[in-house]
Parts: C-alpha cells; structure tokens; sequence
C-alpha cells in the first residue's frame, strides 16, 4: 500500500533588482554569486522535504525485499499454519514417546540384572506397574467409535429442531463419559487412540479435535478397554450421560459403534510420570 501527495507547486521567484550606481549602465545581475546560498537563492525546504520523502520510500522497499525474502508476504500460502504447526508438533510428541519406551525398556532390564532386590520386591513391582499402565496388558477388549455427524444432517425423527452446529460433534464430555463408564464397568486397562491411559491422563478437546498426552487427534475417536466385554456393555448401557448421547445418535446421526475385539494387547504408557504442578501430601 502506497501513500501519494500532491506534487508541490512551483513557486515564483522574485525578480532580480538592477544594479544601481555602476556609471558604466550595466544591466541586472543575479541576487546570489559565487555560490553564495546565505540569499533568497539558497536550498528551499521544499526541496529538502522532498528528498526526505525518497529516502524514507527507498527504506521502505528495502524493508519490504528483506522481510520477504524471495516470497510474496502478500499471501500467507508461503506461511507455516497454525494446524500444520500442531500436527508437526503431535506428531515430534508421539516419536519422543516412542524413543522414551525403548529407552525405559532398556533401563529396566539393566536394573533387573543387578538392583540387589529380592524376588518377592520384584513381582510387588511388576504388580504396581500394572496397576500403573506403564506396562503392556493382554486380554479380551471391547471398542468404542465415536464420530461426528454429517455436516448437512437434518432432525430424523418429529419433534426434534433443527441440529445446531454444536449438536453434529462429538464433545469432550462425550469421550470423558465412554471412559467413565468402561472404568465402572471393571475396565483393567483403556487405549484411546494408539495412548494408554494412565491416572493423570486428561481426556481434553479443542474444537473439534483432541489432545491427549500432547497429541492431537481427529475424528473417528476409537476408545478401547481390556476386561469383561459383558460387563463392559452393561456399564455403558447404564451410564446416563451415554444415554443422553445416544438420543444425538438416533436424531442427527452422531456416531456410534461397540465391538467385541476378542484378545488384544494394549501397550503401556510410554510417556513421563513424573506430576509437574501436584505434589504428594506429607
């Protein structure tokens, strides 16, 4: 964006005087000689604001050629998104845990060959890490898919208005309820997505997409638990929170789908447990 002024008009100069008091009747000469500027000759402001005015343009088109360096900062194409940044950044998180996983594995297996504990300490350990999900866990699993809801989807059955954008996602509370219920239901262990949950896990949503564990996810949600598949169905049957969700399934088409996984094995949890902002009572 360019700003423009109004050329300034010329000005008119004043005539110069003719000599006086030259016997030999020369005619007039100019005011100012001999580089003489101290006279009505001299450099005018007008000139020197105009000189200002070019100079100040010439920074800025520099300004501008080093700003963008060989790219049109006209357009934000060239421009790294917020999104893109966010997925970058989940999927660096997600490498990291994998590397922290092979590197606890292999601490533990060269504390095991020499930690001067009993064997009665080490299946105590083995059972607190169990209970921890820092270990893997083997047995029959039930899963549950969450989606939205078609973006053009209308009221399928009378009496209900018309879906509010709000009414066609799947919301935090809606994942926190599945979860909720699958551990009431004598869950042993829960995956959602390709993370095992732990104590400190926090099921959290940003718009329409999750965060857990520092990664982002998309819909389908896919939550998985290792325990009595019968037990489990009744747990989720019973949650009311569920059965508020169900109605949003049966009239806008929210996603909905249980199936039994048969043997599975969930992985342990391969991030840090160490708690950042909550401290242990004395």
């Amino acid at each position: 964006m360019s700003n423009s002024a109004d050329s300034p008009k010329a000005g008119s100069g004043t005539s110069p005087e003719a000599g006086s008091g030259d016997s030999s009747g020369t005619g007039s000469e100019p005011a100012a000689r001999n580089g003489d500027t101290s006279t009505r000759g001299g450099i005018r402001p007008v000139r020197v604001l105009t000189v200002g005015v070019f100079a100040l343009a010439g920074l800025i088109f520099f300004t501008s050629f080093d700003t963008a360096k060989g790219t049109n900062i006209r357009t934000d194409a060239s421009l790294l998104k917020l999104s893109d940044l966010i997925q970058e950044r989940s999927h660096k998180n997600g490498q990291l845990d994998e590397s922290n996983a092979v590197l606890r594995d292999d601490v533990e297996a060269l504390a095991e060959g020499d930690d001067g504990s009993t064997k009665a300490e080490d299946a105590r350990l083995k059972a607190l890490e169990k209970n921890a999900g820092t270990q893997k866990l083997k047995g029959d699993a039930l899963t549950v898919t969450l989606n939205d809801a078609p973006p053009d989807a209308t009221a399928k059955l009378p009496g209900y208005p018309e879906p509010q954008p709000d009414y066609l996602v799947i919301h935090q509370q809606d994942l926190q309820a599945v979860v909720n219920a699958l551990w009431l239901g004598g869950a042993e262990g829960i995956k959602v997505m390709d993370q095992r949950l732990i104590s400190t896990s926090a099921v959290r949503c940003v718009g329409n997409t999750l965060i857990l564990q520092g990664r982002v996810y998309s819909p389908p949600y896919k939550i998985q638990a290792v325990g009595d598949p019968e037990k489990l169905q009744k747990a989720l049957a019973a949650s009311e929170a569920i059965q508020n969700y169900m109605v949003y399934v049966n009239v806008y088409g929210l996603g909905w789908k249980v199936t039994e996984d048969g043997p599975v094995t969930l992985p342990g949890y391969s991030g840090t447990v160490d708690l950042k902002y909550a401290k242990p009572v004395e």
